[in-house]
């Protein structure tokens, strides 16, 4: 809303905007008027993917050995120190669309193959059900693809499943968040504030 100074008209100063790398087609700001879309760059991307992937090779070549133990206890199947979502069997993200009757607990895995990047860790009790209805992770994935396309990137988003979970719910959470944590994926909340939310 413009506003009157000395019988002049002026413009109402604009707040700043955040930029937002999978942004919308326009950007709104307060007084209503559009403005062209702030995309990240090309290079900007491949930077924020180099960070991630950086981590993510780390924890690879990191991963802890089993340690021995006097008695040779049997370790946990639960560890998450033994769990790589790198070497699991891929499928399409439509996953969800093919006939099955086999809906189990699992954790899942989002990874985008073309850049071997993890980019969420999720889990469910339903492995059938849990990608029918909305999910925001959903709308993360979606705009990542535009963004590649955008720029003629190549990317190829997959899920793997990961089937020997806990059947408790709580146990099968903290195994999720010690996984996201671990490979600090992007687009999991808990590491928004290390990676930024350029994907809402």
């Amino acid at each position: 809303m413009p506003y009157h100074d000395s019988g002049r008209i002026q413009p109402t100063p604009l707040e700043p905007q955040q930029l937002n790398i999978f942004a919308n087609n326009t950007i709104t700001p307060s007084y209503g008027s559009k403005v062209d879309t702030l995309l990240m760059s090309a290079d900007a991307l491949q930077k924020w993917k180099s960070r991630i992937l950086t981590h993510q090779q780390q924890v690879r070549v990191n991963q802890s050995p089993q340690q021995a133990t006097l008695f040779d206890l049997a370790p946990t199947h639960c560890d998450p120190e033994a769990i790589d979502p790198f070497t699991l069997h891929l499928q399409p993200m439509a996953f969800y669309r093919m006939p099955d009757d086999f809906g189990q607990a699992a954790l899942y895995f989002v990874i985008d193959s073309a850049a071997s990047l993890l980019l969420y860790v999720g889990e469910t009790k339903r492995s059938n059900k849990r990608w029918r209805g909305t999910h925001d992770c959903k709308h993360y994935i979606g705009s990542y693809q535009d963004l590649h396309y955008h720029y003629q990137m190549e990317t190829a988003v997959n899920i793997g499943f990961w089937w020997d979970t806990p059947v408790e719910r709580r146990a099968r959470q903290q195994l999720e968040l010690s996984l996201i944590l671990k490979w600090r994926s992007p687009f999991n909340k808990e590491n928004w504030e290390l990676w930024g939310q350029p994907f809402k």
